[in-house]
């Protein structure tokens, strides 16, 4: 018969209670980052399929090369999407969430169609896949790193506000050296959200686990991977392209 009073049996019992509880959540944050990847890659996915169908159609040519403000409206819809999903989401349903991030997808695809007609389809593959192992690497060290990448944050997010200003100012003087200094520190900048924003997700399950917030954090985590990617692979390509 075990002893009450051997304060052994409860430290043994507290720590397979521990242990059991440690495995519970290292299992359900391997499922919640599985679903954050797995809607990140469909959202990828969906978005070539729908730039590369939209470019042989001949309709992005019919938009991207003809007159009046409808490139600019399909160049700037998907700026739509995000502002809904960024403010919106506490109000918003786990379904309509999921519902805007692939209507989003979908019209970044509509959006990116012009690469197509600006580049070659080899140059577009081989900076594809050339994003798609650097951002593996970069999120599996986000993901696996015991430092703490917090403090980058605001400073990658200034870098980001700062690049878009700069491409505003570019837009004007139509310098090239610039435009290679603008894609070099973008590629740069979103490298290093791409392992900053993994850890904050994985960061993040701990709040969200068991919580009607889990559905919509998983569409949102794949949100911020989708967009380092998607910038990570437009500065590329412009060092990788082959244009037409």
């Amino acid at each position: 018969m075990a002893n009450w009073s051997d304060p052994r049996s409860d430290i043994a019992g507290f720590g397979n209670a521990s242990a059991a509880r440690s495995e519970a959540f290292d299992a359900g944050l391997r499922k919640y980052m599985l679903s954050v990847y797995n809607y990140m890659a469909s959202g990828v996915l969906l978005t070539g399929i729908v730039a590369l169908l939209f470019a042989q159609s001949g309709l992005a040519y019919q938009v991207f090369a003809g007159p009046g403000i409808l490139k600019y409206i399909v160049m700037f819809a998907p700026l739509a999407f995000v502002m809904v999903l960024s403010f919106g989401i506490n109000k918003l349903s786990t379904f309509a969430t999921q519902a805007l991030y692939w209507a989003y997808a979908a019209v970044m695809g509509v959006s990116l169609s012009y690469i197509f007609l600006a580049y070659t389809g080899t140059s577009i593959a081989q900076t594809f896949f050339a994003t798609a192992a650097a951002f593996a690497g970069l999120s599996l060290f986000g993901y696996t790193t015991k430092k703490d990448l917090s403090g980058f944050g605001t400073f990658l997010i200034m870098g980001v506000v700062g690049l878009l200003v700069a491409s505003l100012i570019n837009i004007f003087l139509r310098s090239s050296m610039m435009d290679l200094v603008i894609s070099a520190v973008g590629v740069l900048l979103f490298a290093g959200l791409t392992a900053y924003d993994t850890q904050k997700i994985k960061s993040i399950y701990s709040y969200v686990a068991g919580t009607e917030m889990m559905g919509k954090s998983v569409v949102m985590g794949a949100l911020n991977l989708y967009l380092d990617f998607i910038n990570m692979f437009m500065f590329l390509l412009r060092f990788m392209g082959d244009r037409r």
